[in-house]
């Protein structure tokens, strides 16, 4: 796949660097695959932490986070935090499967695959940040990520190298701990308040409901934070809820930000708890307030999306006039840009991660009133490499201090590692699966294929905080349920089409549904309502027209709502203490196909 005509200057011919000049000098012809190296090699260089493993955090946090500035206009990215406030571990998947055009492009690259697409060395902390590999020693010797005081220290720190530049949250932000659950997301709008987020869109944030988010929007973030969608409109007469765009003066050159909420929020989630709004990807109203923001006088123009990272490598090869997509919702870390043209131009493509990991840092040189080069790097947030904001470790100690003993209450003690991130499983998820099956006496289980949700080492304690950040939702009804074989065959090929439509457009984000007790064959190239084969039950065949018991949570519809099932977490914490000690989970994974020689397995 040609992303089209490269333009470098003559000067670089035959060498790699980070920065790359959108502007039209000499001429030559890459592969994606081939372009990504070229912009990978120097981005993100790997440089471990060994050199200062002895060294004082100052010495070595200097090492580690030193970027000069660059360019006129500067943005900072962060997205998905799920209300992490504190540093927490975060596994990285070792499966993310591409096909087709995507197979062995970013963002389907996982282990030693990214790491060498993107010039990092492995077993440095930059490696760690972004890959699986080596996890559990790796996490021990480079310690906890995130964390909004450490976050803080290291955005104070750009901004002031970088007068002007705006800090731009791409949502799921207020959801996905118990405090955030608890406090209705109040926890984190303080947080956000205090950080200097200066503008964001959302998607978990809608299922508090639309009363919550527009109480938070018009008096919490009045005159401080402006919360942007231009692919949200009301169902009666059209109109928009929130602002699509903002305009911003930086450094004398007009800046647009654009907002792309998730385009399916009422399909992933409740319907109910957004009912009078309309959501969708609206490429043409897009294109259409792109063009308006170029009219008003825009340089630049930046689309702040929660689209997930294939949607936006689509969009931006079809809608012209934006700069750079800095993206979210698929949790995607990725170290280098994407370079995407369209019929009039190229667009820069990025997404940040999750759980307060990195830090995106976009630089852009705006000269004749137009981006003419750029750099991106991706800074990991360590904690024990960034010191803790002394105000915003205040904030935290406040806002969490009502339930610090609720959360701290131990469950039970972890004996292997418990991860969520992979296309198909992870041990986190296998523990819900079980516990539902134990508990509620269910043959089969399913668990929502959500990619948030934190790390837990062999070790460590399971406390109540780390039930909750698997479960925390508005929604967490569990289910006992009769189902048909071909009612359980269906529901797979739903799950699967979402995750492998070979149409970004037709995906939404998420991971394979996750299941116990069930075992079966998934071939993710095949066609809509062909992928899911072989399923069977305790060895034997699953058949169409049984019934079979079935256990699940997180139920979309308002019926399950009304039904009344236990909260998730009120299942699984009994459970968790009679166990006492929790060993490590086998996963039920299925036997996937054509995946051999896929980069996206690591």
């Amino acid at each position: 796949m040609l992303l089209g005509c490269l333009r470098l200057p003559a000067a670089w011919a035959g060498t790699f660097n980070q920065r790359l000049p959108l502007g039209k000098t000499s001429c030559m012809n890459l592969t994606k695959r081939e372009f990504l190296q070229v912009l990978g090699a120097g981005t993100m260089a790997g440089m471990g932490l060994s050199r200062q493993a002895h060294a004082d955090i100052n010495s070595a946090s200097q090492a580690l986070y030193e970027l000069p500035p660059f360019g006129n206009v500067s943005f900072l990215h962060m997205t998905d935090c799920h209300a992490q406030l504190k540093p927490i571990h975060f596994r990285e998947p070792s499966v993310n499967l591409g096909f087709g055009s995507m197979k062995g492009q970013l963002p389907h690259l996982v282990g030693e695959h990214l790491l060498r697409a993107c010039g990092v060395q492995a077993g440095t902390a930059t490696a760690h940040a972004l890959t699986h590999l080596d996890f559990e020693q790796a996490a021990q010797r480079y310690g906890k990520v995130g964390g909004f005081a450490h976050l803080a220290t290291l955005v104070k720190r750009m901004k002031a190298s970088r007068p002007g530049a705006l800090l731009l949250d791409g949502g799921d932000t207020w959801q996905g701990s118990g405090t955030a659950l608890w406090t209705k997301g109040q926890d984190m709008v303080e947080a956000a308040k205090l950080l200097g987020v200066d503008l964001m869109t959302g998607h978990w944030e809608f299922t508090l409901g639309m009363e919550r988010v527009q109480e938070i929007v018009e008096n919490d973030f009045a005159g401080k934070i402006e919360f942007i969608a231009q692919n949200i409109k009301t169902h009666d007469f059209g109109d928009p809820v929130f602002k699509p765009f903002v305009l911003r003066e930086i450094n004398g050159v007009s800046c647009a930000i654009i907002g792309q909420a998730f385009p399916y929020t009422p399909i992933a989630n409740p319907r109910y708890m957004m009912a009078d709004w309309g959501f969708g990807i609206q490429e043409e109203g897009m294109q259409k307030t792109v063009d308006e923001a170029r009219s008003k006088g825009a340089q630049v123009v930046v689309l702040l999306s929660h689209n997930g990272m294939d949607v936006d490598l689509k969009l931006a090869s079809r809608v012209t006039g934006i700069d750079a997509i800095l993206g979210g919702h698929t949790h995607d870390g990725m170290p280098v840009a994407s370079i995407i043209s369209n019929k009039s131009g190229k667009t820069i493509v990025t997404n940040a991660g999750s759980n307060g990991k990195f830090l995106g840092v976009l630089d852009l040189q705006v000269s004749a009133g137009r981006v003419s080069d750029f750099k991106y790097r991706l800074l990991p947030v360590f904690a024990n490499m960034l010191r803790a904001d002394p105000a915003m470790e205040a904030l935290i100690n406040r806002v969490r201090a009502p339930y610090e003993a609720r959360l701290a209450e131990p469950l039970a003690i972890n004996e292997g590692l418990l991860y969520r991130r992979g296309n198909f499983n992870g041990t986190g998820d296998q523990l819900l699966l079980d516990a539902l099956m134990e508990v509620q006496g269910a043959e089969i289980a399913f668990s929502p294929g959500f990619r948030w949700g934190t790390s837990l080492l062999p070790g460590q304690t399971i406390t109540r905080e780390w039930l909750m950040d698997m479960t925390a939702i508005t929604y967490p009804y569990t289910t006992l349920s009769e189902m048909t074989g071909s009612t359980i065959k269906a529901i797979l090929e739903d799950v699967a089409d979402n995750l492998f439509n070979p149409d970004p457009y037709y995906q939404q984000g998420g991971d394979m549904v996750r299941v116990g007790g069930l075992t079966y064959s998934c071939d993710p190239q095949a066609t809509m309502g062909k992928r899911i084969d072989g399923l069977q039950l305790n060895g034997k065949a699953l058949e169409a027209g049984r019934n079979y018991k079935v256990a699940g949570w997180a139920p979309v519809s308002e019926e399950a709502r009304r039904a009344g099932g236990k909260p998730i977490w009120d299942l699984v914490e009994p459970w968790l203490k009679a166990k006492g000690s929790i060993s490590q989970r086998q996963l039920n994974m299925p036997r996937v196909a054509g995946i051999q020689d896929n980069p996206g397995l690591g």
